[in-house]
């Protein structure tokens, strides 16, 4: 291996030839040729990606180590103190120690050969420099594919990082943002009960409700999204590994895809096993488009709770301001001291994008599986890491900077009621719906309210009518 280019790079060779490589780089010839071949998005692969493919790899060689494989009588055996600074390799990956060793282009080759080769690299030359060798030297005692990748395929391995990346990152931060915004809601909710509020339905007036009874239904659909997060995590939990190249296993052993699976689950967390079948693992991603599926009713759910909130909120003169929400910043350049609802406005925004991204899960997963590979691949695995991403880093936001912090406008709530022409509706079993319908007509034509029409025709004896138009009763089942 010589310098070149005023030392800038080295020259690196594969089994296509020589390539220019940064010269400090932790990877190799595969990897360079994969930046230069695609310089599409300059979007690379998610860090939660990378880091699982370290997961990946530590566990493979882990279940090589224990099934002594990697010191056996093959081609190139290792000693144990290279074995060691193999796994050292690998988890300075899943530590981030490597992270900025990760160049290529989210929209590569469709297996993700080129990240697998990528990764194995890195972790080659990582662990050839633990070992105290010289990681430029042209030979690799830890090789990329000999012993890295030993026991594996990329349609193998990739998959299975993808599941581990989607499965701990729903885990660890989508189902605990989920959780805080459920809790936050809950509090309310129990805070503002006895806040008599009018309803609406189809934007107009309906009959009463408590505001506690409001957003005590927000959070419960925030609960649910919790159980949905749940299903996702469930979604992912079969690992393809031990599949290798088509799913028949080839160049394994037996045991490994088990051991593997196994070794993930302790590290993590999250309970992966492998595959029940891995021609079925392997060649289709129609769990990750479940998983996806999920993450899209999610989006939709937090996209209706952030607009109902921004209409509770909307005024403060004009609209219902029900509910005071915190000021974030200055809404206008124009208005002076206008403030606008910036968190929902956020909210309803990256909920857009995970449900247009789950157009690319679905395409991909419906089109891009062939036989015994899918080759959209790379694209799903972006698509999905950056819907948790929003959905997990834009509800703690949310939660943060708007949800915690919103306020009961208790006059303004019970202005309403009164007004409301809705309020006839317990009138119902004295008078019968003809009769109360035609009040409310009446009421509306003469700026009267319910109450008032009734005491002028004294419709009702006045304990009578005071019990009927009792808000507070108007908002639980009466017997």
């Amino acid at each position: 291996m010589t310098d070149s280019q005023d030392k800038k790079t080295r020259i690196e060779t594969d089994s296509m030839g020589d390539v220019h490589v940064p010269a400090q780089a932790y990877y190799g010839a595969q990897t360079q040729r994969a930046v230069e071949n695609f310089p599409v998005s300059g979007w690379q692969l998610p860090i939660a990606m990378i880091r699982a493919m370290g997961r990946v790899k530590l566990a493979c060689g882990i279940a090589n180590r224990d099934l002594g494989k990697l010191s056996g009588t093959g081609k190139n055996p290792l000693k144990d103190d290279q074995i060691k600074a193999m796994l050292d390799a690998c988890q300075d990956v899943v530590d981030g120690k490597l992270d900025n060793e990760f160049p290529i282009d989210v929209f590569q080759t469709g297996s993700g050969t080129s990240s697998n080769m990528n990764v194995n690299e890195v972790i080659s030359n990582r662990a050839v420099e633990i070992a105290g060798g010289d990681r430029f030297a042209a030979e690799k005692p830890i090789h990329p594919n000999d012993h890295v990748n030993m026991g594996q395929s990329t349609n193998d391995t990739f998959p299975t990082a993808i599941h581990v990346a989607a499965g701990v990152e729903l885990t660890n931060q989508l189902i605990p943002a989920l959780q805080r915004f459920a809790d936050t809601l809950n509090e309310k909710a129990k805070a503002w009960d006895q806040i008599i509020k009018i309803g609406r339905t189809h934007l107009m007036d309906a009959t009463p409700l408590r505001l506690g009874q409001e957003i005590g239904g927000m959070a419960r659909q925030i609960e649910l999204s919790i159980e949905r997060a749940k299903q996702a995590v469930a979604d992912v939990t079969e690992l393809p590994v031990g599949g290798t190249a088509v799913g028949s296993g080839i160049n394994t052993h037996p045991e490994f895809g088990n051991r593997v699976s196994i070794e993930l689950a302790k590290a993590t967390g999250v309970p992966f096993v492998e595959a029940v079948n891995h021609f079925e693992a392997n060649a289709q991603r129609d769990g990750l488009v479940s998983c996806h599926g999920h993450l899209k009713s999610i989006a939709t759910t937090l996209f209706n709770v952030a607009n109902n909130i921004r209409w509770l909120g909307s005024g403060p003169r004009c609209g219902f301001y029900e509910i005071a929400l915190p000021s974030r910043q200055p809404g206008s350049s124009i208005m002076p001291g206008k403030v606008n609802p910036v968190m929902c406005e956020s909210m309803m925004q990256f909920t857009a994008r995970v449900i247009g991204n789950d157009q690319t899960i679905t395409v991909s997963g419906a089109a891009g599986g062939q036989f015994q590979l899918n080759i959209m691949m790379p694209v799903m695995c972006q698509t999905t890491l950056e819907s948790i991403m929003l959905l997990s880093n834009g509800t703690n936001a949310f939660v943060e900077f708007c949800a915690a912090e919103m306020q009961a406008n208790i006059d303004v709530c019970e202005s309403f009621v009164e007004k409301s022409l809705s309020m006839c509706t317990s009138l119902n079993p004295y008078i019968g719906y003809e009769k109360a319908s035609k009040l409310a007509k009446d009421a509306f034509k003469s700026g009267k309210t319910i109450r008032e029409l009734c005491e002028e025709q004294q419709l009702l004896p006045p304990d009578q009518l005071a019990e009927a138009l009792d808000p507070m009763r108007m908002t639980e089942p009466q017997a």
